[in-house]
């Protein structure tokens, strides 16, 4: 079993120093009367300066990478051993003091190199070790230092003696240079400047009055930079002026010349097109005066837009913003590269046509969206109808997919809203056999009544549309084969029935039911979809007269349930149930 490292280092010291010791010994008893018994080196004042400085250097602790044998060894250990051997020699105790006060950087290479020589030597040449590097640095040696130099020479190697040379040598050359002197001589002519200190200047806050923010509107100012006229002060309006008759100035164009504009409508082989793969619930055409750009949304999601203007292979762009059927779309009143469209997925999407990105305005994950009208004229705020008799006030400018307002109506089911052209605060709702008028600034969330009902109806509606120019009229399309025109130009308690006229809107299952809409131009005149054979599209007075049939032999052999105008321009739009487009235009 091998015995502990430290206790192994240990013995190994010990007998060193007897080593040592005996070897001195046996020196002392060689040496001559004539010379000095406590030492074998000379004594003159000369040689002892010199020999301290070597000594000096020559204890330095030892550095623990130095040396294999003496990697382990404590350093305290080490300078006892030197001390012994100093001692040996016949130095003064004091030496050993100024071994130990030893500091100076200058020597520390050497001495280094030193300790690393002895570390790797027996324990038994010790004494030699010193002995001859003493001599190496004394520049005047006698002769009994030249017999140590001789019996050291003939104790080391060869390479041993080249390693002490060198050593030697080496401490000499830097000896000479006094590297460390010069330095601390710089260090000390060097004057120490100090950096001048910057003293920041702190700025006074400055008092900010805090006013409160206006916005154009109440500035009266125009987003274009355009000062408003000041808004005169005006009495608040009782609820009797609210009901008043609107007297505002019908288009002076008159039936005959409108006739005349309709007949000129046609229909031709590159007006017709595939625009979506499914059953079209519904359409919308560009406001644009240049171009002809019609929308069109089928059953399953996907919106159609036809560019006539492009032809038919380049013409025709596809998106799926939705995952179901697109019951409703407009394009945006104050931006036409904006449309706007709801599914019953019950999402309401506002699509860029420009860049072809549809983000989310509104979400209800509970029903579905029906359909969805303007309430200001900008476009900024918007009421939407849901099929299980809701609607919600949805504004455009704040930010999520949430609704101002949620309200329960007073019907089961919604199917279309639109709200008055000119009092945009009325909105009528189509629901399950009833049509009602609503003042959307009086509806309450825990339920409201509307303004007045519009009676008669016997099965479900299908759609009711204010008439666009002054609002005093409501169209209506029943299941009971019955479009009706009510009297709204006072609203009251009881909107009499103006015109019926016995219409077959019996669809069945697979064609969208028919919704009847006002031409954009007139306040007296609208078009619906058709059963009748040969495939056409009616126009009615609203007296109930049958003003024109927009029909074609040869490129309409389909009844188109939906159908849109054009705001300004003669253009009429009908989809059919394959997705297919009729485009009738002058």
């Amino acid at each position: 079993m091998s015995e502990p490292a430290g206790m192994e280092t240990e013995r190994i010291v010990v007998e060193e120093e007897k080593e040592a010791a005996a070897l001195i010994q046996q020196r002392e008893q060689e040496t001559t009367p004539t010379e000095n018994p406590t030492t074998c080196l000379p004594r003159s004042p000369v040689k002892s300066k010199t020999l301290t400085k070597q000594i000096r250097i020559l204890l330095t602790p030892v550095s623990a990478t130095c040396g294999e044998h003496n990697k382990h060894l404590p350093q305290k250990r080490l300078l006892e051993q030197f001390s012994s051997c100093e001692e040996s020699f016949g130095k003064e105790p004091k030496a050993k003091k100024i071994c130990s006060d030893y500091s100076s950087p200058e020597t520390r290479a050497i001495s280094h190199g030193v300790s690393e020589v002895v570390s790797n030597t027996d324990s038994h040449r010790c004494g030699s070790v010193v002995e001859a590097v003493v001599s190496d640095l004394e520049t005047d040696g006698d002769s009994e230092s030249d017999r140590n130099d001789e019996e050291v020479s003939t104790q080391l190697s060869a390479y041993e003696r080249k390693r002490l040379k060198n050593i030697t040598e080496n401490a000499k050359f830097f000896a000479s240079l006094k590297l460390f002197e010069s330095a601390a001589s710089l260090r000390n002519m060097t004057p120490r400047v100090q950096s001048p200190k910057i003293q920041r200047i702190k700025h006074s806050k400055a008092k900010t009055e805090t006013t409160c923010r206006r916005s154009m509107r109440l500035q009266k100012v125009d987003p274009l930079s355009i000062p408003l006229p000041e808004a005169q002060a005006h009495p608040e309006p009782s609820v009797d002026e609210y009901v008043k008759p609107k007297v505002i100035e019908t288009p002076t164009c008159n039936l005959e010349s409108y006739q005349a504009r309709l007949r000129k409508m046609v229909l031709r082989e590159d007006s017709v097109a595939k625009v979506v793969r499914n059953r079209i619930h519904s359409v919308a055409i560009h406001p644009s005066e240049s171009r002809t750009l019609v929308a069109a949304g089928d059953k399953w999601g996907q919106i159609g837009l036809w560019d006539l203007d492009s032809g038919l292979e380049d013409g025709v762009h596809t998106f799926v913003p939705h995952s179901q059927a697109v019951s409703c779309m407009y394009f945006s009143l104050s931006n036409p590269a904006h449309l706007l469209s709801v599914s019953h997925d019950g999402t309401l999407r506002r699509g860029d046509v420009t860049r072809a990105v549809f983000d989310e305005v509104y979400r209800n994950e509970e029903d579905d969206l029906s359909s969805f009208d303007f309430l200001a004229a900008d476009a900024s705020t918007l009421i939407v109808g849901m099929w299980d008799g809701e609607v919600a006030v949805v504004d455009q400018r704040t930010p999520g997919a949430s609704a101002e307002l949620f309200v329960e109506l007073n019907s089961k089911t919604t199917r279309t809203i639109h709200t008055n052209p000119l009092s945009r605060h009325y909105f009528v709702a189509a629901g399950a056999g009833d049509v009602d008028i609503y003042d959307v600034r009086h509806l309450k969330a825990s339920g409201s009544k509307p303004v007045v009902s519009l009676a008669g109806h016997t099965k479900s509606v299908a759609s009711a549309y204010f008439s666009p120019v002054t609002g005093n009229r409501v169209l209506t399309t029943c299941a009971d084969d019955t479009l009706r025109i009510f009297e709204t130009t006072c609203i009251s308690s009881s909107v009499p029935v103006l015109t019926t006229i016995r219409h077959n809107n019996y669809t069945g299952r697979w064609l969208t039911r028919f919704r009847a809409i006002w031409d954009p131009k007139r306040d007296d005149c609208f078009v619906v979809g058709s059963m009748s054979r040969p495939r056409q599209i009616e126009a009615f007075h609203a007296t109930g007269d049958l003003v024109h049939s927009f029909l074609s032999e040869d490129y309409l052999g389909s009844v188109c349930s939906i159908n849109a105008w054009h705001p300004t321009r003669y253009i009429l739009a009908g989809g059919n149930s394959s997705g297919r487009l009729h485009v009738f235009k002058e």
